[in-house]
């Protein structure tokens, strides 16, 4: 069973496939579509090369493009966006790229799979595009009925976001787990995706999107190897000197390690129970809509 729908310990096998560094050039034809479930591991699901790394950038967050608060203030349904999310999903230039793209990653985290967003676009030749999104991880399914007004459903979807961004365009396999959501369970899961990379939070539906990650230190040269880089920063040569400096994908600011800025790890699943909402100005205000991430061995 992929996905059940309960409020306790949950994880659930996804990947994580994003286009490479943040802010690099959009190609126009890289709109791929999820691909359907693969049978590798219980609750795994194999993802398109989706620029989701390019979406969540600060210039897609406060440019024209699709924005998660213009969507969040609708039913996520075609015949409910308002006139500017539709003009944007239909946009037949690169700001409509980055709209489609953040809106098949939003459907993926949000819907069932037995739920879909489909609508029609024409590109910059005049041909007309049927696009078809499938859920999967059923988030936030009711979402199709009315608008996404509630703080603890945005920063569970903008989590989900975070966690399957990455620097690179390689195809990982992860496992996600949380302590309110539930988003499919199984033995064999956990035995499978055993190294706890991380853990990422925020809200990108506010009037000042944020997100942050931090990461687990245990994990972080198995990270790497996978090329997963943004629980614990991107590592790069400084412009002027050549020493390696740390950066965070974009918009994703790093909070360092988990366990300075999140409180113990739950027993059942290994995962961060609270973190530190913004560790750079309180010790103290934490947030419980936490996603953690875990890698294979």
């Amino acid at each position: 069973m992929f996905l059940c729908w309960t409020r306790t310990v949950a994880l659930l096998a996804i990947p994580l496939v994003t286009t490479a560094c943040i802010g690099a050039e959009i190609d126009d034809e890289a709109d791929e579509e999820l691909e359907e479930p693969i049978g590798e591991a219980e609750g795994a699901v194999v993802a398109g090369n989706g620029a989701l790394s390019n979406i969540i950038n600060r210039n897609a967050l406060l440019s024209g493009a699709l924005t998660p608060s213009l969507l969040g203030a609708n039913a996520l349904k075609p015949s409910a966006l308002s006139a500017a999310a539709l003009a944007a999903i239909q946009d037949p230039g690169p700001q409509g790229t980055l709209s489609r793209q953040l809106l098949q990653y939003v459907v993926s985290c949000a819907l069932r799979p037995d739920q879909s967003f489909s609508f029609t676009w024409t590109d910059s030749g005049g041909t007309s595009r049927q696009e078809t999104y499938s859920g999967y991880l059923g988030i936030v399914d009711w979402w199709v009925y009315g608008p996404l007004t509630d703080p603890f459903y945005q920063r569970y979807i903008s989590a989900c976001l975070a966690a399957r961004t990455n620097y690179y365009g390689v195809p990982v396999m992860i496992s996600l787990r949380a302590s309110q959501v539930s988003m499919g369970s199984s033995w064999n899961e956990r035995s499978t995706y055993s190294v706890r990379e991380g853990a990422f939070w925020g809200n990108l539906f506010t009037s000042t999107p944020y997100l942050r990650a931090c990461h687990s230190p245990a994990g972080v040269a198995r990270a790497r190897a996978l090329k997963r880089d943004c629980a614990a920063g991107h590592i790069k040569p400084d412009p002027g000197t050549g020493a390696p400096i740390t950066e965070p994908c974009g918009p994703i600011a790093l909070a360092g390690s988990c366990d300075t800025v999140c409180e113990a790890v739950v027993a059942d699943g290994g995962f961060y129970s609270q973190c530190l909402d913004n560790p750079a100005i309180s010790s103290s205000a934490r947030t419980d809509v936490v996603i953690t991430s875990f890698l294979p061995p």
